[in-house]
């Protein structure tokens, strides 16, 4: 069974609650498996072109009614502050966003500990100078599909003047849907209330709806604020984007200097990332990999950490572990539900190979795009930034960053292994993702990308000054 025919076997139409006609489908659909696709990056140098492009665009961004059927290839569209501000949209509105998302990811890296080599100093061009004003993301199922879709957003591109491409990164996976380190990718993501689909086996409830789209119930019981008008915020969402370098080689390196030989190595990795390679979770499979449980959605993510509470199958340290740390019991309580986030990373360059070592590591395009969307993105980001990825005392840890995201530009960290009768600390963790930019982004409704592309607060403007 195909990805999207197990999706569509789950969908109840009488359980939809959200008004998928007017969502962005990106929101609730899953990449294809296998995947490509395109990021590009927009500047508007002109008001009225890049209204233009978004009157364009919108009839080509799909919505979330059909997110359960498959399609060839699909688009989404989505807005920084800059961008807003050069579309011309009103100074309270602008004011109503998030004070993060008004700032933008760069002027926000202390807050994200963007320091030392990941500072935005030493970003991509595209993302230092507040250009990204529109960044546009297709997936498609094959390059036909590709190709197709990207001619047509060239061809509306083309078409309006004032709007410059800053540029543009293809990406892929084969149908494992492998990171840069080998590992079968974004697994786990959250059920949303409303949307109609049945939950898998290990997904627990629903998430509220208004955790992800604006203008719905969140987990508080009532909707989280929203930027104004409602015509603007209603059924959107917020998005962050951040491109990383993959140091394959040096974590290869780092695997082989603590493990003996392959079987060893791929054990360690593991315990590093909390799931073996194929994707099976350590919790599951604790001894050697299982690829047909890695493949399966109904039992791949069918677990929690209840019966390893002092982490010896599945570390605390391990990234995956740290980023949904689901029944685990934290030293610094918080509700993981209002951190649970809706992941559409995307991964570039070639494939994971063990063979490579960091000497590799310049010579290779290669790595991934993380990218979430919340309605609480900035808040959540800059809390697993601070708390869960670059330290570590909600585990008990002290200082102990995230293996596999975790800046470690000052000193080579640690990762403690438990085992018994004691536990075991590796050294020389070093920074295996390099940040290379991002943005805080805003995906409006498809009511609202029409609503800017036509300018729709100059009439609010003028009726309220007749």
């Amino acid at each position: 069974m195909g990805l999207f025919d197990d999706i569509k076997s789950r969908f109840r139409h009488e359980k939809v609650t959200l008004d998928l006609e007017d969502i962005q489908g990106l929101i609730l659909r899953s990449r294809p498996e296998p995947y490509v696709g395109l990021h590009a990056v927009l500047r508007f140098d002109q008001a009225e072109g890049g209204r233009d492009l978004l009157r364009r665009l919108a009839a080509h961004i799909p919505s979330a009614a059909g997110w359960t059927e498959d399609r060839a290839s699909w688009v989404g569209a989505a807005l920084s502050h800059e961008g807003l501000k050069a579309l011309g949209v009103p100074e309270a509105s602008l004011k109503s966003f998030p004070l993060p998302f008004q700032q933008g990811m760069a002027r926000r890296a202390e807050q994200l500990r963007d320091v030392d080599g990941n500072a935005p100093e030493h970003w991509d061009a595209a993302f230092q100078s507040g250009d990204c004003h529109l960044a546009l993301t297709i997936y498609a199922r094959d390059e036909d599909a590709l190709d197709a879709a990207r001619a047509l957003a060239m061809r509306e591109l083309e078409s309006v003047q004032g709007v410059t491409l800053i540029g543009t990164h293809a990406f892929g996976a084969d149908a494992d849907a492998r990171n840069p380190f080998g590992f079968r990718d974004s697994i786990s993501q959250p059920t949303v209330a409303g949307s109609g689909v049945d939950a898998l086996p290990g997904q627990e409830r629903a998430i509220a709806a208004g955790e992800f789209i604006l203008g719905e119930d969140s987990e508080t019981g009532a909707p989280l604020a929203m930027p104004d008008p409602p015509q603007l915020g209603r059924n959107g969402s917020f998005v962050v984007l951040r491109k990383y370098a993959s140091q394959v080689g040096a974590f290869n390196d780092f695997v082989r200097s603590q493990a003996s030989g392959e079987a060893e190595e791929e054990k360690l990795a593991a315990k590093l990332v909390g799931r073996w390679r194929s994707g099976a979770p350590l919790t599951l499979a604790p001894e050697r990999d299982d690829p047909a449980l890695g493949a399966d959605p109904a039992r791949n993510n069918d677990f929690d950490f209840s019966e390893d509470p002092r982490g010896l199958v599945c570390p605390h340290a391990a990234h995956m572990r740290r980023l949904n740390p689901r029944d685990s019991k934290l030293t610094i309580l918080t509700d993981v539900n209002i951190h649970r986030i809706i992941r559409r990373s995307s991964t570039f360059g070639p494939k994971w190979d063990r063979t490579l070592t960091a000497r590799d590591d310049a010579r290779e395009d290669r790595g991934i795009y993380f990218i979430f969307i919340s309605a609480r993105a900035f808040d959540t980001i800059e809390f697993f930034q601070q708390e869960w990825i670059n330290r570590g005392n909600f585990i008990d840890l002290g200082t102990e960053r995230d293996p596999m995201v975790g800046l470690h530009d000052q000193a080579p960290g640690t990762f403690t292994l438990p085992q018994q009768p004691v536990r075991r600390r590796l050294d020389g963790v070093t920074t295996f993702n390099r940040l290379r930019g991002g943005e805080y982004l805003f995906m409006p409704s498809l009511s609202a990308l029409r609503w800017l592309g036509d300018a729709g607060w100059r009439q609010g403007m003028q009726a309220a000054n007749p």
